[in-house]
């Protein structure tokens, strides 16, 4: 998978994964990972297919509606793509932190869903319920925040609450941040994330 790594000063740090959204690339949310933690790895990610000649982490049938065998196959090509990057940056595998916005949260959701090993932890902008109808990894340990607008037009508030309370019957620690906003990343949500970022590093 096309994608940046950055070496971080502080290699005991989580190695920050970002995932872009729709039409975005490997280089869209660096500086989210600069808010979040300066001294962290960084491994960025592009999607590996076409939407429009967007780059997007899945295929979807519709505007929400994903193509659930793409998901789950991508979801999959990941997961593996993670393994061999952990041996050929050499950072623990075991320590990585998603930070995805949108179609990128959504991917980002989808490994805590089906990989129980695949994150520590996630940061998830403005994110939709991957999968409906299948039974979750216990994500004992596992810590996630959750950034939705009120006032969202592609992902709805009871999306977002829907996601938080699947997560959290998988045993999973969720923090819901609301902005009274639409789909938009916020200065204010990223501020919030990287509270719940200092406050999970302490934990």
């Amino acid at each position: 998978m096309k994608h940046f790594f950055h070496k971080g000063k502080d290699l005991t740090k989580p190695t920050l994964l970002l995932l872009h959204g729709t039409g975005g690339n490997e280089l869209d949310l660096l500086p989210l990972a600069g808010r979040i933690d300066e001294e962290a790895s960084v491994l960025s990610v592009r999607g590996n297919v076409l939407e429009n000649g967007m780059p997007r982490f899945f295929r979807r049938l519709a505007e929400g509606v994903f193509d659930e065998e793409d998901l789950v196959f991508r979801t999959k090509e990941l997961n593996e793509f993670l393994d061999e990057a952990a041996k050929t940056y050499d950072f623990d595998r075991e320590n990585i932190v998603a930070i995805g916005y949108s179609n990128g949260a959504n991917i980002a959701a989808s490994l805590l869903f089906h990989y129980q090993n695949a994150l520590k932890g996630a940061i998830l902008h403005h994110p939709m319920v991957p999968r409906r109808g299948i039974e979750l990894p216990d994500l004992s340990c596992k810590s996630v925040f959750i950034a939705a607008g009120t006032n969202d037009p592609i992902c709805s508030p009871m999306e977002s609450a829907e996601l938080q309370t699947l997560l959290e019957k998988a045993n999973a620690n969720v923090s819901l941040h609301w902005e009274n906003r639409g789909h938009q990343l916020t200065a204010s949500e990223v501020e919030a994330a990287a509270q719940w970022y200092r406050t999970f590093l302490n934990a």
